[in-house]
């Protein structure tokens, strides 16, 4: 009878992790091959939504990233989270609704333009297409009407399993050991804001490996406001990289996912 009563708390508690995982979306290379970084398409779609909210009339219903079709990819230069995309173009998919007063080619234009300069000035993604949706139009030049997905993204980022198991930038939670000292050093890096943990995984993964001989450390963390998630992902894996060289059996490399951002 006990264990009968255990069931439904696990089954609950997975079913809570995969719809959390379901909210992040899909993993999305962040910059080039080489930079080794990827982002939740969640984040992304908060900084995307934030800026699409600054046209005049416009109401975004959907908003999505995914693999440019046909385009190219590339092996990256680090071993990728799990289930991560690998680097290449991507493609915005957007539906919103536009304002009567306003041409409907030049609204679709100003969204189109301002998805993609966002994308790539204030994340680093490498967008090649943004395809667009009108499902309605509308009355009034209303201004900041917020995205269901962009809204979605900021209510769930200080409640969402990330936030609630993340220990600050000022200190590093329950980690210890070797994994306690790279979680200081990523931390100390300005414009990390604090480490965090998907479902399923650690804010810090260390694995040695010995076929080839080396070390691989990936990275969970959100990015403090005011700082471009790319440029502090680099200064991360420069930093953890540096550090964990101590007792390595090889090279060392560095992945970094960025599950939050401010931008």
């Amino acid at each position: 009878m006990e264990k009968e009563g255990k069931r439904p708390v696990k089954t609950e508690a997975w079913t809570l992790a995969v719809r959390h995982q379901l909210d992040l979306g899909r993993l999305l290379p962040l910059g080039g091959p080489e930079d080794g970084t990827w982002i939740t398409e969640q984040a992304a779609v908060q900084a995307l939504g934030l800026a699409a909210n600054e046209i005049p009339g416009v109401r975004l219903k959907s908003l999505r990233i995914g693999p440019a079709p046909l385009e190219p990819v590339s092996e990256p230069a680090v071993r990728p989270p799990a289930s991560a995309l690998p680097p290449g173009p991507l493609r915005i998919e957007a539906t919103f609704t536009a304002s009567l007063g306003q041409p409907l080619p030049e609204t679709a234009a100003q969204l189109r333009s301002t998805l993609l300069s966002a994308a790539a000035e204030r994340l680093g993604l490498v967008t090649v297409t943004a395809d667009l949706r009108v499902s309605d139009l509308h009355d009034g030049p209303e201004t900041g009407v917020k995205s269901q997905a962009a809204a979605r993204a900021m209510r769930s980022a200080p409640e969402g399993a990330a936030a609630q198991s993340s220990p600050p930038a000022t200190g590093t939670g329950s980690m210890w050991g070797p994994v306690g000292e790279l979680a200081k050093v990523a931390t100390a890096v300005p414009g990390v804001a604090r480490l965090t943990a998907v479902p399923g995984s650690r804010p810090i993964k260390v694995e040695d490996h010995d076929d080839p001989p080396g070390r691989h450390v990936e990275v969970h963390l959100a990015v403090a406001p005011g700082h471009h998630p790319l440029e502090i992902a680099r200064a991360v894996r420069d930093a953890v990289a540096g550090a964990s060289t101590t007792g390595a059996p090889g090279p060392v490399t560095t992945a970094v996912l960025i599950t939050e951002t401010a931008t």
